[in-house]
């Protein structure tokens, strides 16, 4: 049985407890006894703000406000912005997200919308960005591999630069000119060869100046000339009249090729603004990461100096301080973890945009649905194949490989060439005019026996033509895979973002009432570490399910590929 004084302390720290806790929530402005009692009288936490609330219409809270609560100071006692801030959010941007259908297959419109000009576009990218000018110039110095500037840039910003800056892009590139001079190279034989060389020559008999000089001291009379020049040359035109179809094939295949590496610029275009888009939703997912971290740190924070409270008022235990305190830490090195992956998202956005050695990229935009995918699977899987470039590229690689076997069979047919030549001739020393002739020549070329080496090279060529085919069915089977992965994914991942928003609420109303029960004595510590850990659970999954469902967006915009513009053809 509790005596009368004990009763007594107890009933007073209760009501005292309750009392101060009540007062400080009910403070709008920061003040002075406040601020020097929080380490012992702590507030609600804030992180709670950044969830959506118990309503119809879920607001989705935003990196920045996440961000702004971590940079605030712990001893801060005055009402958290954020909830102002909640309310001036989109609602009806939210509202169109949360009120999509389950499934892109349920009412899935027959025609795709044309895509819209964008109003406000994305500012210019700075100069700064762009990496050097010598692609061999390396980094000597540790302070050329500084960090000099952080610069924020948006996901149009981030494919517009990896398009601009990416080396296997520009490799790609240099290889489409290549075959475009390969194919004025093959166009050069259907004009003849032109070609003509000229010779001057004087020449000096040492006999003759022996005559000279033999004749010098005689005084007889020389009449020789002491050097004679010349000059002769031929122009002569060969053309090959017929080829038995080898150069009509090698123009053939040069085309061929050119409409291949046009295709291979737009696949790894492609790729790229895969690739780019992809690394920007990882950097958001670490970003998202970091401030759900520090809210989490923020709220052990919280629970711990709740639990220092109650047993300095004699209501709780060593035990619950200590759980709090081991909840604090863990909290503290999920942080850690959170920021290196942070820092090296950010570096991996760095290397696919191939900026400057000293730059470093932040992701400017908020975390929210990219979009809808507006056509039914079974319309995505015929748009993927008539729009992948890898499909057309095999169609074009066994032209090419037929065309090599035609250019192996010309090898052992017959071929006529016509020659024409004029050349002339001239002495300097003579009283004759210029001496001139020509002739022409029909010459017919027939290699009768090679030892089989042409025959080997076409059915090598028509094996080739096997190897496409075959390499057709199989791109053709795994592009529908991919596209159905990716269809499911999306329809998960949009369904999450549903779900994982009530839970948020549903976590950020537990962790309030926990925290009730435990100051009112009537709950546990472990129930106040438990809703914590839920909350913080719920948070990211509510970040990662937004995320996934862009990634999810973004790899069935890859697997279609030039969507919505189906320009097959477009090299960047």
């Amino acid at each position: 049985m509790v005596s009368f004084p004990n009763w007594m302390v107890y009933s007073t720290g209760i009501l005292f407890f309750l009392g101060y806790g009540a007062s400080v929530n009910a403070q709008t402005t920061p003040s002075q006894g406040i601020t020097e009692s929080y380490e012992f009288f702590p507030v609600p936490s804030r992180a709670a703000d950044l969830m959506p609330l118990p309503q119809k219409t879920l607001p989705v809270p935003k990196v920045t406000d996440l961000r702004k609560l971590a940079q605030e100071s712990s001893g801060t006692k005055s009402q958290s912005p954020l909830i102002s801030n909640r309310q001036k959010l989109n609602q009806r941007q939210l509202a169109q997200t949360l009120q999509q259908p389950t499934s892109p297959q349920t009412n899935p419109p027959q025609t795709s919308t044309p895509p819209t000009t964008n109003p406000f576009p994305p500012p210019p990218i700075p100069e700064f960005l762009n990496p050097g000018a010598n692609p061999l110039l390396y980094p000597t110095n540790p302070t050329d591999v500084d960090i000099r500037a952080v610069e924020p840039i948006t996901l149009e910003q981030a494919v517009e630069i990896a398009l601009k800056n990416n080396e296997q892009l520009q490799q790609a590139r240099l290889a489409l000119q290549r075959a475009q001079a390969e194919l004025r190279e093959a166009r050069a034989q259907l004009y003849p060869e032109v070609r003509t060389n000229i010779d001057f020559e004087r020449e000096s008999n040492f006999g003759v100046d022996r005559q000279r000089e033999a004749a010098n001291e005689t005084g007889e009379p020389f009449n020789f000339p002491l050097a004679e020049a010349s000059v002769n040359g031929q122009v002569e035109l060969n053309y090959t009249v017929f080829t038995a179809g080898e150069r009509p094939a090698r123009i053939r295949r040069g085309r061929t090729e050119v409409e291949r590496n046009q295709l291979e610029v737009e696949r790894i275009a492609e790729e790229v603004r895969f690739d780019a888009a992809d690394a920007y939703y990882i950097l958001q997912r670490a970003d998202a990461a970091v401030a759900i971290a520090q809210a989490a740190v923020e709220d052990a924070s919280v629970s711990l100096r709740d639990a220092r409270l109650l047993e300095q008022a004699g209501l709780g235990t060593r035990f619950s301080v200590l759980q709090a305190e081991v909840d604090l830490s863990r909290a503290n090195q999920d942080l850690t973890r959170a920021i290196a992956d942070q820092r090296i998202a950010r570096r991996r956005l760095a290397e696919i945009l191939s900026v400057g050695q000293q730059i470093e990229l932040t992701a400017a935009d908020e975390i929210e649905p990219a979009g809808d995918w507006p056509i039914s699977l079974e319309e995505t899987i015929v748009q993927a194949y008539q729009n992948r470039a890898e499909l057309q590229q095999q169609v074009l690689q066994k032209e090419i490989n037929r065309q090599d076997s035609l250019i192996a069979l010309a090898t052992t047919r017959p071929q006529l060439d016509f020659i024409a030549n004029y050349n002339f001739d001239d002495s300097f020393d003579d009283r004759f005019s210029v001496a001139d002739g020509y002739f022409f020549l029909a010459r017919i070329r027939w290699l009768i026996f090679d030892g089989g080496r042409s025959e080997a090279q076409a059915r090598q060529a028509y094996r080739n033509m096997d190897i496409a085919q075959t390499e057709f069915a199989r791109l053709r089977d795994e592009i529908r895979f991919n596209v159905e992965q990716a269809y499911f994914d999306l329809i998960a991942n949009q369904e999450n973002i549903q779900t994982a928003a009530l839970n948020v609420t549903t976590a950020t109303e537990s962790l309030r009432l926990a925290r009730l029960r435990f100051q009112a004595g009537v709950g546990t510590q472990i129930d106040v570490i438990n809703a914590q850990r839920d909350l913080t659970q719920a948070r990211s999954d509510y970040l990662t399910a937004i995320i996934e469902y862009n990634r999810s967006l973004n790899s069935l915009q890859r697997q279609v590929s030039n969507w919505p513009d189906n320009v097959l053809f477009d090299v960047f």
